[in-house]
């Protein structure tokens, strides 16, 4: 099955195949193609250029995009995506004057997640998953990284991973999964948490690794949950099994946790809403990415990642969603590039790059997703007639996704 786009009005993100990040004053440049075209075989781009380049190539199905825009899918490096019901009160208890924190310390937030989670069977947890992914796709996302971290007991964070794995193998999106045991402290073990840093270590990490559930171990690093020494036990014990690291760090404190990342090789720090100078330090001539989360400092009104900071220390940055149900109940990338240019002032190219080619890195799989390259899957977008890419992030309020292709197929 091939698919030919024609008399596309610009299409972004065009890059040679061994640009798999970029950093710094690298980011403020998104390669483009005026007037372009491409041509997918099965899943594969296998040809772009300018129509004035374009001799009559021959295709199973043309799509004119005249007046369009076409772009990588957005890949989403961060999501909690595998979760059951929702925490709506929550969100009215916040309106009404109780922080994160005090909810969270009254048994809210995370715990009440996973007592949801555990009272759900594996097929509805599969159910309500499976239309969050179905509608994070028709938002324009073609990868996805899904955490678990809602089950906090033993089975109930395998049944998350089966869960994720079962998504993967259904869905054409690629899907990598991340074992976040490690995410609260259960009720049970409220006076013993050595005793539940334990059980994920000598439990949960060799029954994950053992079923090849994960591909990735992750840790929330923060006051009142994990601590320095509790993150390095944990990911120690990740590495020992082949899980690569990734941390939750700097979200409401910075503590170290970024040094902590750097020295174990991990892919990718996430949150920084806190970050200072030692920490940005750290990440320079580290391969670690840095990933801002700005849906979730729009929700609970916390700080926004300096992603001015970031950049201008010539590092990288990525962005992605935090879906989840008690911090960000939205999984539109949409809506996080508009963000990240309206409050934490990147530019459209910026929150493009962060969006695409940084977070498939923050995935580990930049060398096939997130740029138009020759051989790169095609994940694309196709929007509605604009102006420009500009026109992306600033009309923020706008559905402005025409068509989604996902591995050569289109799917919206």
């Amino acid at each position: 099955m091939s698919l030919l786009i024609i008399n596309i009005k610009e299409l972004l993100q065009v890059r040679e195949t061994n640009v798999t990040i970029v950093k710094g004053n690298d980011m403020k440049i998104l390669p483009t193609i005026k007037n372009a075209y491409v041509l997918i075989d099965y899943d594969t781009i296998v040809e772009y250029g300018s129509m004035d380049d374009y001799e009559n190539i021959e295709a199973d199905e043309v799509i004119d995009a005249k007046g369009k825009i076409v772009l990588p899918a957005w890949c989403d490096s961060h999501t909690h995506l595998v979760f059951a019901g929702d925490r709506s009160q929550e969100f009215v208890d916040r309106i009404n004057g109780l922080t994160y924190e005090e909810i969270a310390a009254r048994g809210g937030g995370i715990l009440n997640s996973a007592e949801k989670l555990q009272n759900t069977s594996e097929d509805e947890l599969y159910e309500q998953s499976l239309k969050r992914l179905n509608a994070v796709i028709k938002l324009g996302t073609g990868a996805i990284e899904i955490k678990s971290g809602y089950g906090l007991t033993v089975d109930a964070e395998l049944k998350m991973l089966r869960v994720i794995k079962r998504l993967s193998k259904e869905s054409q999106v690629k899907i990598k999964a991340t074992l976040l045991g490690a995410h609260a402290l259960p009720k049970e073990y409220k006076d013993n948490k050595s005793a539940f840093v334990d059980l994920v270590i000598n439990e949960m990490i060799p029954k994950v690794s053992k079923e090849r559930l994960a591909e990735y171990i992750d840790v929330f690093c923060e006051k009142g949950y994990f601590s320095l020494e509790d993150t390095e036990r944990i990911l120690n014990a990740g590495v020992e099994h082949g899980l690569i690291p990734k941390i939750h760090v700097n979200q409401f404190n910075a503590f170290g946790g970024v040094a902590l990342g750097v020295k174990y090789n991990a892919l990718s720090v996430d949150h920084l809403e806190e970050l200072n100078n030692e920490d940005v330090d750290a990440l320079k001539n580290s391969k670690t990415m840095p990933v801002a989360l700005p849906s979730c400092s729009y929700f609970l009104s916390i700080p926004y990642t300096p992603a001015r900071q970031i950049i201008d220390a010539g590092l990288p940055i990525a962005l992605a969603t935090d879906y989840n149900p008690g911090s960000t109940p939205s999984g539109n990338m949409n809506f996080v590039v508009s963000t990240a240019c309206i409050k934490m002032k990147m530019t459209p190219e910026e929150a493009i790059n962060a969006a695409t080619i940084n977070g498939a890195y923050a995935m580990g799989i930049s060398n096939q997703y997130g740029s138009i390259c020759r051989g790169k899957k095609a994940n694309l977008i196709i929007t509605k007639e604009i102006p420009s890419y500009h026109y992306l992030p600033y009309a923020f309020g706008d559905n402005l996704i025409d068509k989604v292709i996902i591995n050569g197929r289109i799917v919206l």
